[in-house]
């Protein structure tokens, strides 16, 4: 299906979307939608006729668990009820731990890298073919950013990529800003995993932008997108026409007038590509494709104690970044360090934004005080009841200082969990009592 040019719908930009020139489809992140009615914005674009293709962020089809039934369903009614074309999803991993590896379960609340190994293939095929089974549209799947590299992994990016087309039939979208940000962070050749990966496979393209520091890549969603991503859009249209491509913004949203801007921009980069690659008779060269490598012969081994081996590897990775355990051994401890701040800057981000009174409460002191927090307490359900967590820890440790503070911070937190006992029940309500006394 053609889809054309388009831009990555945000509450925050909604406005802005509906009134951009030539836009032909949307994309909305699906756990932001509820899943009996849409947005008035989103129930605007339709009615114009332009697309909506639902994008998700927590299935985490390349963990060591199967797919849970109810993310699937989640993500199958809001497919149905924007009457899309197609959905899209991760090759990450975004929580780990459990009864496989016998520990709680932590949640990454950020995409994590596969290991381009056999074994995680194998996992991650079966868990594609249980999504596909369960969508009523066909399931495309993106290429994620990292910041670090798993030791002994056995396939390249696009190697990777090709296998699982071939193995499950998935389409690919392929992020064009992730593959800069592999290149700046792994040293992997764009064009090498463009020669690689089924560019056929291609439902569509995302450009967005990010920013370097200390020699690493920051894939943001909150820059303008820059030139040497532009370059890796230009290497993939040298190859195919994407099907469509899309602009991603999540924070820090410029004006309207920036957005149609860059919109602009990637146009131009496509039609500039297309128009340089046409030989003197107007026929595009072949797509080029390079020698996929032979895979070795493997002993069978049991699918449970497969994945049981998955999850042990991907919980120590995770419990390393969010819990403060040792580095498994092979992986770069100073990029760990990166990858651990970078999680809990996000995590005190989005608590933030779910939970905007936290500071509002607190005022500058919000920030350290959740970092200093996540230091201590992985997150181990979603950002809400991170929130809700959080707040508590605070009012045990007889905190904010301010009285004032103190007192609003309790009602919040009592508002948002009653009638269900909190925990530690005993201690918490009598600090919560004592506090609301002095009033």
């Amino acid at each position: 299906m053609e889809l054309g040019i388009g831009i990555g719908w945000r509450p925050e930009i909604a406005d802005a979307v509906e009134a951009l020139p030539g836009i032909d489809w949307v994309e909305a992140v699906a756990e932001n939608l509820c899943a009996d009615h849409l947005p008035a914005s989103l129930v605007r674009l339709r009615a114009r006729g332009v697309t909506v293709v639902p994008h998700g962020v927590s299935l985490g089809l390349g963990g060591a668990e199967r797919p849970d039934p109810g993310r699937l369903a989640g993500l199958a009614a809001r497919a149905t009820l924007l009457g899309t074309p197609l959905v899209t999803e991760h090759i990450a991993f975004v929580r780990a731990g459990g009864a496989r590896t016998a520990s709680p379960v932590l949640e990454a609340g950020h995409l994590l890298p596969v290991p381009r190994t056999r074994a995680a293939l194998d996992v991650l095929c079966e868990n594609v073919r249980v999504a596909q089974d369960s969508l009523p549209v066909p399931l495309a799947l993106e290429n994620i950013a990292a910041l670090i590299s798993w030791p002994d992994e056995e396939l390249t990016e696009g190697q990777f990529l090709a296998e699982l087309v071939e193995r499950t039939g998935v389409r690919l979208l392929i992020d064009v800003a992730n593959l800069h940000t592999n290149h700046v962070n792994r040293g992997e050749d764009p064009a090498t995993a463009l020669d690689e990966l089924p560019v056929e496979a291609i439902a569509y393209v995302h450009v967005a932008g990010g920013v370097e520091k200390d020699g690493v890549w920051h894939d943001t969603h909150a820059h303008p997108v820059t030139a040497p991503v532009l370059g890796v859009l230009a290497e993939l249209r040298s190859r195919i026409a994407p099907p469509g491509v899309l602009l991603e913004r999540d924070d820090d949203f410029p004006p309207a007038a920036e957005l149609a801007g860059e919109l602009d921009t990637i146009r131009a980069t496509l039609e500039a590509r297309a128009h340089a690659d046409a030989d003197r008779d107007g026929v595009r060269e072949p797509v080029r494709r390079a020698p996929r490598p032979t895979p070795p012969a493997r002993r069978p081994e049991d699918p449970e104690a497969l994945r049981d081996r998955v999850a042990v590897a991907q919980t120590s990775l995770l419990s390393a970044l969010v819990a403060g355990t040792p580095a498994p051994e092979g992986f770069d401890h100073r990029r760990l360090g990166v990858q651990s701040r970078a999680l809990a800057a996000k995590r005190a981000d989005v608590v933030a934004k779910v939970a905007p009174e936290l500071p509002q409460i607190l005022g500058l002191g919000y920030r350290d005080a959740f970092l200093a927090y996540a230091r201590s307490r992985p997150m181990s359900a979603g950002y809400r009841r991170d929130a809700l967590d959080f707040a508590e820890q605070l009012l045990i440790a007889g905190r904010p200082a301010d009285e004032a503070a103190r007192r609003r911070l309790t009602r919040w937190w009592q508002d948002r969990t009653a009638p269900r006992p909190p925990r530690r029940t005993t201690r918490l309500v009598r600090a919560a009592r004592s506090v609301l006394a002095g009033r």
